[in-house]
């Protein structure tokens, strides 16, 4: 029942049930480079949390903005990250422009197995200009999906599950889905099959959510939404294996001013809302 809060600077509190006073649960800030759209951005806890004492944090690295998945481990009864415990679980190298990092990491088990989900921008710059979302050997536009290691010290930080899409065959095997341009804020569905719901930050014409599946290329930097990025002109051929948004919307009239941020979809017991109306963000 405790409230955590993930503050951009580096600085993790948490608020105890019936408290309005928040406190430190893990400060980070001289490893983290924030700022812009760089920072502190995401945090899972492990699903066997309470008994491995095992989170995890997403943050832009001192100093070169790389984007970084890092494990800790809660002490004193889990009321507190210990910020000694860190040991590095994936790096991007993020070269180049400030923005697009990405920044939400969730666990989802599959066929048993505790797997994390990281979702990364392209790299930043107008129009993804080193095309990395298409790049299958790049990690910066996708989904990644890893299995992290739950040793103490592990000399291997992560395996990766093996019917990710590009395992045994060219491409990186970290990756499950491609064609991304900044899937800032996403979730997994409650209950069923616990889909991946993904707001896909758009440049300048279409907002897009997506539902994430194995393999799939959501089109950037070709598509943007429904329709083809209009950076290139009008027409274009949408990329091999593309799945179109679940629903997008303009955000170019009468500017460009709209940003979606990602939510969830919801299975309250309420009644509030439609059973599995999807519930978002705009900035």
């Amino acid at each position: 029942q405790r409230i955590f809060i993930v503050q951009q600077g580096g600085i993790i509190k948490v608020v105890q049930p019936g408290s309005e006073t928040p406190t430190d649960f893990l400060n980070i800030t001289s490893r983290v480079l924030s700022g812009g759209e760089r920072g502190l951005l995401g945090l899972a806890f492990h699903p066997n949390f309470s008994n491995n004492h095992y989170f995890f944090v997403y943050y832009t690295r001192q100093t070169d903005g790389a984007l970084t998945v890092a494990r800790y481990t809660a002490i004193n009864n889990n009321t507190i990250g210990d910020p000694d415990s860190e040991r590095i679980v994936i790096t991007v190298p993020h070269p180049g422009f400030s923005n697009h990092n990405g920044g939400t990491i969730e666990f989802r088990a599959d066929a048993g197995v505790d797997n994390l989900y990281i979702g990364t921008g392209d790299g930043g710059g107008s129009n993804d200009p080193s095309n990395r979302a298409q790049n299958i050997d790049d990690l910066l536009g996708k989904f990644l999906r890893i299995t992290p290691s739950l040793d103490a010290n592990p000399a291997t930080p992560y395996t990766v599950p093996s019917d990710n899409p590009y395992v045994g065959v060219s491409g990186a095997d970290e990756i499950y889905a491609i064609g991304l341009r900044n899937p800032y804020r996403w979730s997994f569905a409650r209950g069923g099959t616990r889909q991946l719901w993904a707001g896909d930050v758009g440049q300048g014409s279409r907002e897009e959510v997506d539902i994430v599946t194995l393999g799939g290329n959501y089109g950037w930097r070709i598509m943007e939404g429904t329709i083809c990025n209009p950076a290139f002109g009008t027409s274009c051929t949408p990329p091999a294996g593309h799945v179109p948004p679940v629903f997008d919307y303009s955000s170019a009239s009468p500017s460009p001013r709209c940003s979606v941020t990602g939510g969830n979809v919801y299975r309250g017991t309420l009644g509030t809302l439609p059973a599995g109306a999807y519930i978002y963000g705009d900035y």
